[in-house]
């Protein structure tokens, strides 16, 4: 009895996790979106930077060169999905004090262990209340921060 409760509880689990990831909308280059992108993220992180098609040609390449294996017709197909279903909209802004590590990765073009340690380095250090702070907090490149001040927020 208690291993049927046990493979029924994992079963639930597993049920609950797979309905909990978010759907992709339907269309062309869904499948191979899928296929591509789920190979190393999680779908919500691939999909999470809106950009124009630039953006997404840039970080599909950028996949390609960390090892991301596609044909040439895939990489069309993932890049007129992504543009046309998740296109850059209203400029991302970020709270730096309060944002989430995926918040500054697709905000701000971070690495995941740079934004990972960006936000324990906070809540040990406390809110910051300016650009030039956030410069000399540990890890952070003042040029990229520069790019992108006009979507970095401190309240």
């Amino acid at each position: 009895m208690k291993k049927i409760m046990k493979l029924l509880g994992c079963a639930l689990f597993c049920a609950l996790t797979i309905a909990a990831q978010p759907q992709l909308p339907e269309g062309r280059g869904k499948a191979e979106a899928e296929k591509l992108c789920k190979g190393c993220h999680e779908i919500s992180r691939s999909v999470a930077p809106r950009q124009d098609r630039g953006g997404w040609y840039n970080t599909m390449s950028k996949m390609a060169a960390f090892g991301m294996k596609s044909t040439p017709a895939e990489f069309a197909a993932v890049l007129e999905y992504l543009s046309k279903n998740y296109p850059a909209g209203d400029l991302l802004r970020v709270n730096v004090n309060t944002a989430r590590a995926i918040d500054l990765e697709s905000v701000l073009s971070m690495r995941r262990s740079q934004a990972r340690a960006f936000v324990e380095w906070r809540e040990k250090n406390g809110p910051l209340k300016s650009l030039d702070e956030l410069k000399k907090a540990p890890g952070m490149d003042p040029a990229k921060l520069d790019a992108k001040k006009d979507r970095i927020q401190f309240e």
